[in-house]
């Protein structure tokens, strides 16, 4: 992996560097990211914008973002403010924003001059005729019986084309290239297409609409694109790319240039599912923090710097390469762990009453707020008469090798007393656990230099009469796998991991989370980092799990 990230990124600066030398722009370099606006940015997204910031960034250039919008039926303004919004975000904001849409008369112009220069032709074959006609990889493909039609005939059927006097899907406009070439994509390619339809920012003026291939070299042109960097699986379509260039008499065309494509294990990035699983209410928008999108990312708290920092370690990979969701898990524990505070939270609260305990004595702990940065100093957390533990951290006949609390024995409370449980209380109807009657030792305070008695054990708690009642949300993954996605024998609720968002409500918190803000992420002592939800309000606090304390990952990437 490390090998390939080498070669392949200086690869791609030596062909910048070398332009650059060599005088080949008579322009500043200048990439683009060029989304279509029919979904919002996942991080396989980020990957690519990255690349192409990072390359313009080193060579003093230009970065663009242009919208790819030429297909109506599934783009909208909405996925276009987010793309925005989402890369501002990130930190990747662009020098200038384009639309493809602005250029509808350039590229209906260019390609005009092609069927006059016998270069295009109007086809009425069926999707399924050229299908047939287009060949397979070890078989041509067959000219179609319109490719001969004179120029003058093409151009009047474009012009009709254009004036919506045919079905979709009646005619296209083909380039007229090589039938016989052993790359299907030159193989007499498709330019326009027909599609009766109003688009978000042109309304009705347009019912012919060109195709990726054909507008995206032009578009590069006309925006001083001086390198056209996609992901691995345009390589093939780079022969058109340079054709339309060619054909249409660019002096300084763009380079298109390729990366590896990134997938990401654990996650489903695919547009298309991930439309799905929205439209179908599967999850709860583009922002659910189940989603590998970068607003699902953004709710669920993970932070700009952590994900910048993710596509940076991958680097540049020359062929498509799989990473681990983790190791983004890991990045964000490392920048969080000496940065943001630790507080004591009881998700599954156990009731525990100190007999001994004076109720109107009032006592102030003082907790440090990280343990590995002292610089976020320490704050002051009331003890009282009645606490809450976790109930896994008490366990009525502890089994071999169990450190935490039982009945007759004694655990430290964290930065608080040592405590002993002398009774369990427990519901009459179920038999479950519901209160521990506990005493404390005063001279055990933490922090008071008391080493005469040690225990093996130390659990966290908070004061009954200074918490806060809230909800938290616990993240698993949304598939059990990402294979399942693609069986088409399952339904979506069949293949949804049931348990890929767990609600526990009310949970226990130290009472200083009121005065927290939406950007702030905390570490719940060993359960790990935690932020505010969207959903959250001043009455009702609701917490997303950003990770786990854990970092599973085994440094696997292939």
């Amino acid at each position: 992996m490390n090998e390939e990230k080498i070669g392949i990124f200086n690869s791609i600066e030596r062909i910048v560097e070398e332009d650059v030398r060599n005088g080949s722009y008579r322009r500043t370099v200048c990439t683009r990211f060029p989304p279509e606006p029919n979904g919002y940015l996942h991080i396989g997204s980020a990957y690519a914008i990255n690349m192409n910031y990072m390359i313009a960034q080193k060579f003093k250039g230009e970065f663009n973002l242009r919208f790819d919008d030429t297909n109506p039926l599934k783009e909208e303004s909405e996925y276009v403010h987010a793309i925005i919004e989402d890369m501002n975000w990130l930190g990747y904001s662009p020098a200038k924003i384009f639309y493809g849409s602005d250029y509808s008369n350039e590229i209906f112009n260019a390609a005009m001059s092609l069927i006059k220069m016998g270069k295009a032709f109007v086809c009425d074959l069926s999707p399924e005729e050229m299908t047939e006609y287009r060949g397979t990889l070890t078989e041509t493909g067959k000219k179609s019986p319109f490719r001969n039609r004179p120029v003058e005939e093409n151009i009047e059927l474009f012009l009709k084309m254009k004036k919506g006097e045919f079905l979709a899907g009646s005619k296209v406009l083909r380039a007229k290239i090589d039938m016989e070439s052993p790359n299907i994509n030159l193989r007499d390619p498709v330019l326009y297409r027909i599609i009766h339809a109003s688009h978000y920012r042109t309304g009705k003026e347009w019912c012919i609409y060109p195709m990726y291939d054909f507008a995206h070299p032009i578009q590069d042109a006309m925006e001083g694109v001086t390198h056209s960097l996609c992901s691995i699986e345009f390589k093939d379509h780079r022969p058109l790319y340079e054709w339309v260039l060619t054909e249409l008499g660019i002096k300084y065309p763009p380079k298109q240039r390729e990366f590896g494509r990134i997938d990401i294990s654990g996650v489903v990035t695919s547009k298309r599912y991930l439309r799905e699983l929205v439209t179908e209410n599967l999850v709860d928008g583009w922002d659910d923090p189940r989603l590998p999108t970068l607003r699902g990312l953004r709710r669920r708290g993970f932070t700009p710097e952590s994900i910048k920092i993710f596509v940076n370690e991958i680097g540049f990979v020359k062929h498509q390469s799989t990473v681990d969701f983790t190791i983004l898990e890991s990045i964000l524990r490392n920048e969080l762990k000496t940065k943001v505070k630790s507080i004591m939270a009881v998700l599954n609260p156990l009731k525990v009453t100190i007999t001994n305990y004076d109720e109107n004595k009032a006592d102030l702990l003082s907790i440090e707020n990280n343990r590995e940065n002292p610089e976020l100093g320490n704050r002051e957390v009331p003890f009282s008469k009645v606490i809450y533990i976790e109930k896994e951290d008490f366990m009525e006949v502890p089994t071999k090798g169990y450190k935490r609390l039982s009945l007759h024995s004694e655990v430290r409370l964290k930065g608080a007393y040592i405590i002993k449980c002398n009774e369990v209380i427990k519901d009459e109807g179920t038999g479950e656990v519901i209160e521990l009657l506990c005493t404390y030792d005063p001279i055990t305070k933490s922090g008071t230099g008391f080493t005469a008695r040690k225990v093996k054990g130390t659990i966290h708690w908070v004061s009954a009469e200074d918490c806060v009642s809230v909800n938290v949300n616990i993240f698993d993954k949304l598939f059990h796998n990402e294979e399942i996605v693609k069986d088409t024998q399952k339904t979506w609720n069949e293949k949804v991991n049931p348990r890929s968002m767990i609600v526990l409500e009310n949970c226990k918190i130290e009472s200083c989370i009121v005065n927290m803000n939406n950007e702030d992420r905390y570490q719940f002592f060993r359960h790990g980092y935690f932020c505010l939800d969207k959903y959250s309000t001043d009455k009702k606090f609701i917490f997303n799990r950003i990770v786990s304390l854990k970092d599973s990952w085994k440094g696997k990437q292939s």
